[in-house]
């Protein structure tokens, strides 16, 4: 498969096209960034690391009959996709209170919810991801209520599902953000990534309840490195994935 012509850069991804029209080239970026952009700084490495991260989620995923829009990683840092009609959406779970939501509801971070919360976020740089709900997505012409009534069903198996996995690997999910589009099938499929970017992971591994992250709050609120982190996070997905019988490169 040949990587043609830029179509897209993105803060943590840039996408390709081939020489197939329904395929696309995904090279992720070493950049974190956090506040919308306003704090920036690469990290080497972290590229390949949620290039590995997000094909093996995806393959556990997929084990789970869950499928995305994944077809192949290619080498370290980038993978093959399937070309998508993308809702303009950002869709959030949360399972434990943190971050955004703790200071929008005034809650402390780390109280467990009843249940999870479905959340979307319209992606719009200059309006900072404003919140939006069913209506208003429905007004804006966003999805249509046939869309959301497949959208948040498949949203709540994810999560699930990666509650389930984390869980294997001694991480608490507090909570992820995931992006939905449509195959040319019209197909709804999971999309883009789903990395220690992307999600609030806290160890659980020595059991003491005190919170370890294992995500991009590190960098998000100045904890030290992101990198020991998410090889971290690679590693014990990759020994998952090896005891399901799912080949690891």
């Amino acid at each position: 498969m040949e990587k043609l012509e830029k179509l897209y850069e993105g803060k943590a991804k840039q996408l390709y096209a081939t020489d197939d029209p329904e395929i696309l080239w995904v090279e992720y970026k070493n950049t974190a960034t956090a506040g919308d952009g306003e704090k920036k700084e690469d990290f080497t490495g972290k590229g390949r690391l949620n290039n590995l991260i997000t094909t093996i989620i995806f393959d556990l995923l997929k084990a789970r009959g869950i499928d995305s829009h994944l077809v192949k990683r290619v080498n370290d840092t980038a993978q093959l996709v399937r070309k998508m009609d993308m809702f303009p959406l950002e869709i959030v779970l949360r399972n434990t209170a943190a971050g955004h939501f703790c200071s929008r509801l005034g809650v402390e971070e780390g109280l467990p919810l009843k249940e999870p919360v479905l959340e979307y976020f319209l992606k719009n740089d200059d309006l900072h991801d404003p919140f939006v709900n069913d209506d208003d997505l429905v007004a804006l012409g966003v999805c249509t209520r046939e869309d959301l009534a497949e959208i948040a069903p498949l949203a709540r198996r994810i999560n699930e599902a990666l509650i389930d996995i984390f869980a294997k690997i001694d991480v608490k999910l507090v909570d992820f953000k995931i992006e939905m589009g449509r195959a040319s099938d019209g197909t709804l499929l999971l999309a883009d990534e789903i990395t220690p970017d992307s999600c609030r992971l806290w160890d659980q591994r020595d059991h003491s309840g005190k919170v370890e992250h294992l995500d991009k709050d590190l960098f998000r609120r100045g904890l030290g490195s992101i990198i020991p982190a998410y090889e971290e996070i690679e590693g014990r997905l990759a020994e998952l994935a090896k005891s399901e019988g799912i080949e690891v490169a």
